[in-house]
């Protein structure tokens, strides 16, 4: 019996993704990776519940040395917002560590970095979002990474049919 209780209190729940930005990873160059808390009301964490959140076309704002996340679309569950109007796309606060906050502003300030998100996930029952420093990729840097992409998909097609 008190094996079982071992058990159960040494198992984490796992973190479980509600979106990702995968556009992020193909547009950018990820140097650096934080994670955010995000400040919001009920019904958004109601709908993050349901997965119903857009990240792709979001990005992060820093401004009087605080974050914000702009362009992020939580769809409202209608039996959830019921006695509020839900503004959809409103500027949400990112929760940051005042040494995150000053890290990425030095850097986007002096040295030509932006900071976008990558992707919202659960974590002990609150809601967080992994945003990364990021600098911009040209034509031909995403040209190379298509070309690298299909040529791991054709070795690994290879390796399966092979084998």
């Amino acid at each position: 019996m008190n094996n079982s209780k071992a058990q159960s209190k040494s198992r984490e729940p796992a973190e479980r993704q509600i979106a990702l930005n995968r556009r992020a990873r193909f547009d950018f160059f990820i140097e650096d990776t934080f994670e955010a808390g995000l400040s919001l009301a009920g019904w958004e964490v109601k709908s993050l519940r349901a997965g119903r959140v857009q990240i792709t076309e979001s990005y992060v704002l820093l401004k009087n040395n605080e974050a914000f996340l702009l362009g992020a679309h939580i769809t409202p569950l209608l039996q959830a917002s019921t006695h509020v109007s839900p503004d959809t796309t409103r500027t949400r606060k990112l929760l940051l560590q005042r040494k995150q906050i000053n890290q990425l502003m030095g850097k986007v300030e002096r040295a030509g970095y932006t900071v976008v998100p990558l992707d919202m996930h659960w974590t002990r029952g609150r809601a967080k979002l992994t945003i990364g420093l990021a600098k911009g990729k040209k034509q031909h840097d995403k040209r190379a990474t298509i070309k690298e992409r299909d040529s791991n998909r054709e070795i690994s097609r290879a390796m399966r049919h092979g084998a």
